[in-house]
Protein backbone atom coordinates (compact mmCIF):
# COMPACT_ATOMS: atom_id res chain seq x y z
CA UNK A 1 0.00 0.00 0.00
CA UNK A 2 0.85 3.49 -0.59
CA UNK A 3 3.13 4.99 2.29
CA UNK A 4 4.12 8.36 0.88
CA UNK A 5 1.32 11.64 1.35
CA UNK A 6 2.06 14.65 1.08
CA UNK A 7 -0.29 18.36 0.64
CA UNK A 8 0.84 20.94 3.22
CA UNK A 9 0.97 18.99 5.59
CA UNK A 10 0.18 15.31 6.79
CA UNK A 11 -3.24 14.97 9.61
CA UNK A 12 -4.01 12.21 11.22
CA UNK A 13 -7.36 11.56 13.06
CA UNK A 14 -6.69 8.05 13.87
CA UNK A 15 -3.89 5.76 14.52
CA UNK A 16 -4.78 1.95 13.92
CA UNK A 17 -1.11 0.28 13.51
CA UNK A 18 -0.27 -3.49 13.49
CA UNK A 19 2.89 -3.98 16.15
CA UNK A 20 4.49 -7.07 17.54
CA UNK A 21 3.49 -7.54 21.04
CA UNK A 22 6.54 -8.63 23.11
CA UNK A 23 7.21 -12.01 24.67
CA UNK A 24 5.64 -11.02 27.75
CA UNK A 25 2.28 -10.55 26.81
CA UNK A 26 2.35 -14.63 25.77
CA UNK A 27 4.17 -17.07 28.15
CA UNK A 28 3.65 -21.07 27.14
CA UNK A 29 5.21 -24.33 27.96
CA UNK A 30 8.97 -24.43 27.24
CA UNK A 31 9.91 -27.02 24.42
CA UNK A 32 11.46 -29.93 25.04
CA UNK A 33 13.42 -30.13 21.92
CA UNK A 34 17.55 -29.34 23.24
CA UNK A 35 18.07 -27.68 20.31
CA UNK A 36 15.59 -25.36 20.41
CA UNK A 37 17.09 -24.57 23.52
CA UNK A 38 19.74 -23.30 21.95
CA UNK A 39 17.98 -20.77 19.99
CA UNK A 40 18.74 -17.23 20.64
CA UNK A 41 16.77 -13.94 19.30
CA UNK A 42 18.23 -11.89 16.99
CA UNK A 43 17.27 -9.07 15.27
CA UNK A 44 17.72 -6.45 12.34
CA UNK A 45 15.83 -2.75 12.34
CA UNK A 46 16.81 0.08 9.99
CA UNK A 47 14.88 2.05 7.44
CA UNK A 48 13.86 1.51 3.88
CA UNK A 49 10.79 2.00 1.32
CA UNK A 50 10.23 5.57 3.19
CA UNK A 51 9.49 3.54 6.06
CA UNK A 52 10.91 1.28 9.05
CA UNK A 53 11.43 -2.00 8.93
CA UNK A 54 12.04 -5.02 11.86
CA UNK A 55 13.53 -8.42 11.03
CA UNK A 56 12.56 -10.79 14.09
CA UNK A 57 14.69 -14.21 14.01
CA UNK A 58 15.83 -17.45 15.70
CA UNK A 59 18.61 -19.52 15.53
CA UNK A 60 21.66 -20.93 16.88
CA UNK A 61 23.50 -17.89 15.24
CA UNK A 62 23.66 -14.73 13.86
CA UNK A 63 23.43 -16.15 10.17
CA UNK A 64 21.76 -13.17 8.74
CA UNK A 65 23.77 -9.43 8.16
CA UNK A 66 22.12 -6.34 7.82
CA UNK A 67 24.35 -5.97 4.70
CA UNK A 68 22.87 -8.46 2.88
CA UNK A 69 19.19 -7.35 4.08
CA UNK A 70 20.28 -3.78 2.43
CA UNK A 71 21.14 -5.44 -0.54
CA UNK A 72 17.63 -6.75 -0.98
CA UNK A 73 16.10 -3.59 -0.37
CA UNK A 74 18.14 -1.55 -2.94
CA UNK A 75 17.28 -4.62 -5.67
CA UNK A 76 13.84 -3.86 -4.80
CA UNK A 77 14.43 -0.25 -5.24
CA UNK A 78 16.01 -0.58 -8.53
CA UNK A 79 13.27 -2.15 -9.86
CA UNK A 80 9.93 -0.86 -7.71
CA UNK A 81 10.42 2.49 -6.42
CA UNK A 82 8.81 5.48 -8.25
CA UNK A 83 10.75 7.87 -5.80
CA UNK A 84 14.31 6.51 -7.75
CA UNK A 85 14.72 8.38 -10.84
CA UNK A 86 16.58 5.58 -12.45
CA UNK A 87 14.35 2.29 -11.42
CA UNK A 88 12.80 0.15 -13.52
CA UNK A 89 9.64 0.95 -13.21
CA UNK A 90 10.50 4.53 -14.02
CA UNK A 91 12.30 3.63 -17.00
CA UNK A 92 8.87 2.17 -17.92
CA UNK A 93 6.78 5.38 -17.01
CA UNK A 94 9.25 7.42 -18.82
CA UNK A 95 8.87 5.34 -22.03
CA UNK A 96 6.48 5.39 -25.18
CA UNK A 97 5.55 1.73 -25.28
CA UNK A 98 6.81 -0.17 -22.98
CA UNK A 99 10.60 -1.96 -21.37
CA UNK A 100 11.75 -5.63 -20.40
CA UNK A 101 10.81 -6.39 -16.83
CA UNK A 102 13.13 -8.07 -14.48
CA UNK A 103 11.99 -10.71 -12.21
CA UNK A 104 10.66 -8.20 -9.31
CA UNK A 105 8.57 -6.00 -11.28
CA UNK A 106 7.38 -8.94 -13.77
CA UNK A 107 5.94 -10.76 -10.79
CA UNK A 108 4.24 -7.68 -8.79
CA UNK A 109 2.65 -6.82 -12.08
CA UNK A 110 1.54 -10.33 -13.02
CA UNK A 111 0.02 -10.38 -9.42
CA UNK A 112 -1.54 -6.81 -9.57
CA UNK A 113 -3.46 -7.68 -12.90
CA UNK A 114 -4.62 -10.79 -11.55
CA UNK A 115 -6.11 -8.59 -8.62
CA UNK A 116 -7.21 -5.91 -11.13
CA UNK A 117 -9.56 -8.67 -12.77
CA UNK A 118 -10.71 -10.26 -9.79
CA UNK A 119 -11.73 -6.89 -8.10
CA UNK A 120 -13.32 -5.33 -11.39
CA UNK A 121 -10.85 -2.59 -11.71
CA UNK A 122 -10.96 -1.67 -8.32
CA UNK A 123 -6.98 -2.42 -7.62
CA UNK A 124 -5.28 -0.87 -10.58
CA UNK A 125 -1.73 0.41 -10.71
CA UNK A 126 -2.06 2.50 -13.54
CA UNK A 127 -3.65 5.06 -10.97
CA UNK A 128 -0.26 6.95 -11.30
CA UNK A 129 -1.44 10.05 -12.74
CA UNK A 130 -4.68 10.48 -10.91
CA UNK A 131 -2.19 10.00 -7.99
CA UNK A 132 0.08 12.78 -9.22
CA UNK A 133 -3.03 14.86 -10.42
CA UNK A 134 -4.23 14.78 -6.92
CA UNK A 135 -0.71 15.59 -5.45
CA UNK A 136 -0.22 12.39 -4.06
CA UNK A 137 3.22 11.45 -6.14
CA UNK A 138 6.86 12.44 -6.15
CA UNK A 139 6.21 16.04 -7.05
CA UNK A 140 3.73 17.08 -4.41
CA UNK A 141 1.06 19.98 -4.37
CA UNK A 142 -1.63 20.88 -2.47
CA UNK A 143 -4.12 21.93 -5.38
CA UNK A 144 -7.34 19.94 -5.82
CA UNK A 145 -7.26 19.04 -9.42
CA UNK A 146 -10.11 20.78 -11.83
CA UNK A 147 -12.44 18.21 -13.80
CA UNK A 148 -10.36 18.44 -17.21
CA UNK A 149 -7.27 17.51 -14.88
CA UNK A 150 -8.93 14.77 -13.52
CA UNK A 151 -10.51 13.73 -16.87
CA UNK A 152 -6.88 14.12 -18.47
CA UNK A 153 -5.75 11.67 -15.61
CA UNK A 154 -8.45 9.00 -16.22
CA UNK A 155 -7.38 8.76 -20.25
CA UNK A 156 -3.90 8.41 -19.06
CA UNK A 157 -5.11 5.67 -16.55
CA UNK A 158 -6.83 1.68 -17.08
CA UNK A 159 -5.13 -1.85 -16.73
CA UNK A 160 -6.78 -2.45 -19.99
CA UNK A 161 -4.17 -0.49 -21.53
CA UNK A 162 -1.02 -2.54 -20.48
CA UNK A 163 0.14 -5.76 -21.58
CA UNK A 164 2.56 -8.80 -20.56
CA UNK A 165 4.30 -10.41 -23.07
CA UNK A 166 7.03 -12.95 -22.03
CA UNK A 167 8.80 -10.22 -19.99
CA UNK A 168 7.51 -7.23 -21.98
CA UNK A 169 5.63 -5.03 -20.37
CA UNK A 170 3.54 -2.92 -22.95
CA UNK A 171 1.44 -0.11 -22.68
CA UNK A 172 -0.93 1.43 -25.41
CA UNK A 173 -0.61 5.16 -24.65
CA UNK A 174 2.89 6.90 -23.45
CA UNK A 175 1.30 9.43 -20.69
CA UNK A 176 0.17 5.64 -18.85
CA UNK A 177 2.63 5.69 -15.89
CA UNK A 178 2.08 2.64 -13.46
CA UNK A 179 2.45 3.25 -9.55
CA UNK A 180 2.88 -0.70 -7.45
CA UNK A 181 2.87 0.72 -4.23
CA UNK A 182 -0.16 -0.65 -3.38
CA UNK A 183 1.54 -4.03 -3.14
CA UNK A 184 5.28 -3.43 -3.57
CA UNK A 185 5.72 -3.36 0.23
CA UNK A 186 4.48 -6.74 0.99
CA UNK A 187 6.33 -8.56 -2.01
CA UNK A 188 9.66 -6.80 -0.69
CA UNK A 189 8.14 -9.13 3.00
CA UNK A 190 7.93 -11.87 0.53
CA UNK A 191 11.21 -11.05 -0.63
CA UNK A 192 13.36 -10.99 2.81
CA UNK A 193 10.91 -13.92 3.85
CA UNK A 194 12.29 -16.30 1.48
CA UNK A 195 16.04 -14.91 1.85
CA UNK A 196 16.19 -15.59 5.39
CA UNK A 197 14.44 -19.09 4.52
CA UNK A 198 17.46 -19.90 2.21
CA UNK A 199 19.50 -19.38 4.55
CA UNK A 200 18.05 -21.88 7.09
CA UNK A 201 15.81 -19.73 9.07
CA UNK A 202 12.34 -21.60 9.94
CA UNK A 203 11.36 -19.04 12.90
CA UNK A 204 10.90 -15.38 11.80
CA UNK A 205 8.83 -12.35 12.23
CA UNK A 206 8.92 -9.51 9.37
CA UNK A 207 7.58 -6.46 9.32
CA UNK A 208 8.13 -3.58 7.08
CA UNK A 209 5.83 -0.33 7.35
CA UNK A 210 3.31 -2.58 9.16
CA UNK A 211 3.19 -5.19 6.66
CA UNK A 212 4.05 -8.59 8.28
CA UNK A 213 4.84 -12.49 7.43
CA UNK A 214 5.28 -14.91 10.13
CA UNK A 215 6.58 -18.47 10.77
CA UNK A 216 7.24 -20.68 12.91
CA UNK A 217 7.18 -20.11 16.95
CA UNK A 218 9.43 -17.65 19.29
CA UNK A 219 12.41 -19.63 21.26
CA UNK A 220 13.62 -20.57 23.49
CA UNK A 221 10.28 -20.25 25.27
CA UNK A 222 8.60 -21.91 22.38
CA UNK A 223 6.06 -19.11 22.19
CA UNK A 224 3.43 -18.20 19.42
CA UNK A 225 3.69 -14.89 17.24
CA UNK A 226 0.93 -12.62 18.35
CA UNK A 227 -0.05 -9.47 16.27
CA UNK A 228 -1.87 -6.90 18.22
CA UNK A 229 -4.57 -4.31 16.52
CA UNK A 230 -4.42 -0.97 17.97
CA UNK A 231 -7.86 0.31 18.54
CA UNK A 232 -8.82 3.68 16.99
CA UNK A 233 -7.86 6.99 19.00
CA UNK A 234 -10.11 9.77 19.63
CA UNK A 235 -9.56 12.87 17.34
CA UNK A 236 -7.72 14.07 20.01
CA UNK A 237 -4.42 12.99 18.94
CA UNK A 238 -3.11 13.73 22.48
CA UNK A 239 -4.99 10.29 23.64
CA UNK A 240 -2.77 7.20 22.98
CA UNK A 241 -4.50 4.15 21.26
CA UNK A 242 -5.21 0.69 23.08
CA UNK A 243 -4.80 -2.60 21.73
CA UNK A 244 -8.17 -3.81 20.77
CA UNK A 245 -7.22 -7.19 19.12
CA UNK A 246 -4.53 -9.63 19.19
CA UNK A 247 -4.27 -12.35 16.96
CA UNK A 248 -2.17 -15.27 17.19
CA UNK A 249 -0.22 -15.94 13.71
CA UNK A 250 1.37 -19.59 13.67
CA UNK A 251 2.04 -18.55 10.01
CA UNK A 252 0.87 -16.21 7.18
CA UNK A 253 0.90 -12.95 6.67
CA UNK A 254 -1.25 -9.76 8.00
CA UNK A 255 -1.16 -6.44 6.34
CA UNK A 256 -3.67 -2.94 6.70
CA UNK A 257 -5.02 -0.51 4.49
CA UNK A 258 -6.72 2.41 6.24
CA UNK A 259 -7.19 5.88 5.68
CA UNK A 260 -7.17 6.87 8.87
CA UNK A 261 -3.25 8.33 8.40
CA UNK A 262 -3.82 10.52 5.35
CA UNK A 263 -5.72 12.95 3.60
CA UNK A 264 -6.52 16.34 2.29
CA UNK A 265 -7.93 18.27 4.16
CA UNK A 266 -10.40 19.89 2.13
CA UNK A 267 -12.33 22.66 4.99
CA UNK A 268 -14.12 20.84 6.77
CA UNK A 269 -14.10 17.67 4.78
CA UNK A 270 -11.45 15.22 4.75
CA UNK A 271 -10.14 13.49 1.06
CA UNK A 272 -9.05 10.50 1.36
CA UNK A 273 -5.51 9.37 -0.41
CA UNK A 274 -6.81 6.40 -1.35
CA UNK A 275 -8.54 6.72 -4.99
CA UNK A 276 -11.09 5.58 -6.68
CA UNK A 277 -9.64 4.19 -10.15
CA UNK A 278 -12.84 4.57 -11.81
CA UNK A 279 -13.54 8.09 -10.98
CA UNK A 280 -10.45 9.57 -10.36
CA UNK A 281 -11.74 10.92 -6.64
CA UNK A 282 -10.58 9.99 -3.39
CA UNK A 283 -12.28 7.05 -2.34
CA UNK A 284 -15.61 7.88 0.13
CA UNK A 285 -17.08 4.54 2.02
CA UNK A 286 -17.90 3.74 5.46
CA UNK A 287 -14.69 2.00 5.76
CA UNK A 288 -11.61 3.42 8.25
CA UNK A 289 -9.37 0.04 8.19
CA UNK A 290 -8.55 -3.27 6.54
CA UNK A 291 -6.42 -6.28 7.35
CA UNK A 292 -6.41 -8.67 5.47
CA UNK A 293 -4.78 -12.40 6.89
CA UNK A 294 -3.26 -15.02 3.95
CA UNK A 295 -0.40 -17.01 3.01
CA UNK A 296 1.85 -14.13 1.41
CA UNK A 297 2.07 -10.52 2.38
CA UNK A 298 2.17 -9.25 -1.42
CA UNK A 299 -1.52 -11.21 -1.73
CA UNK A 300 -2.37 -10.03 1.24
CA UNK A 301 -1.11 -6.07 0.63
CA UNK A 302 -2.92 -6.12 -2.78
CA UNK A 303 -6.25 -7.84 -1.58
CA UNK A 304 -6.51 -4.75 1.40
CA UNK A 305 -6.89 -1.89 -1.05
CA UNK A 306 -9.29 -4.42 -3.11
CA UNK A 307 -11.35 -4.67 0.15
CA UNK A 308 -11.32 -1.45 1.53
CA UNK A 309 -12.10 0.17 -2.07
CA UNK A 310 -15.52 -2.17 -1.76
CA UNK A 311 -17.31 -0.84 0.92
CA UNK A 312 -18.32 -3.74 3.79
CA UNK A 313 -21.56 -5.01 2.28
CA UNK A 314 -19.54 -5.70 -1.21
CA UNK A 315 -16.24 -6.85 0.77
CA UNK A 316 -17.87 -9.71 2.72
CA UNK A 317 -19.11 -11.32 -0.36
CA UNK A 318 -15.98 -10.82 -2.08
CA UNK A 319 -14.63 -13.13 1.16
CA UNK A 320 -17.08 -15.66 0.19
CA UNK A 321 -15.29 -15.93 -3.51
CA UNK A 322 -11.70 -15.95 -1.77
CA UNK A 323 -11.81 -18.44 1.04
CA UNK A 324 -7.61 -18.02 1.00
CA UNK A 325 -9.06 -14.11 2.76
CA UNK A 326 -9.83 -13.55 6.30
CA UNK A 327 -10.08 -9.50 7.12
CA UNK A 328 -10.70 -7.76 10.02
CA UNK A 329 -12.44 -4.10 9.20
CA UNK A 330 -12.83 -1.05 11.23
CA UNK A 331 -15.61 0.82 10.23
CA UNK A 332 -18.18 4.05 10.30
CA UNK A 333 -22.16 3.23 10.95
CA UNK A 334 -24.24 5.54 9.60
CA UNK A 335 -24.40 7.78 13.19
CA UNK A 336 -20.73 8.29 12.98
CA UNK A 337 -19.91 5.32 15.83
CA UNK A 338 -16.81 3.68 15.01
CA UNK A 339 -17.22 -0.10 15.30
CA UNK A 340 -15.27 -3.53 14.38
CA UNK A 341 -16.27 -7.09 12.33
CA UNK A 342 -14.17 -9.47 11.16
CA UNK A 343 -14.61 -13.09 9.08
CA UNK A 344 -15.33 -16.04 10.44
CA UNK A 345 -11.76 -17.30 10.44
CA UNK A 346 -9.70 -14.53 10.81
CA UNK A 347 -9.02 -14.69 14.56
CA UNK A 348 -8.54 -18.36 13.85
Amino acid sequence: MSRIFINGRIVSIRKIVILFILPILLILPRCSSSKFQSFSQFQISGFAQGTSYQITYYAENAIISSRSIDQKFSELDNSLSIYKPYSLINQFNNSETGITMDEHLFKVVQRSLKIWKESDGIFDISILPIVEAWGFGVKRHSNQPSDEVIKNALACSGSDKLHVIGKQLIKDIPCLKIDVNGIAQGYSVDVIADYIESRGVKNYLIEIGGEIRVKGRKYPGNQVMRIGIEQPANDDEKEESGISKIIELKGGAITTSGNYRKYLQNGSKKLSHLMDPKTGRPLENELISVTVKTSNAMSADGYDNVLIGMGIKKAFAFLKKHKELEAYFIYQDADGTVRDTASIGFFK
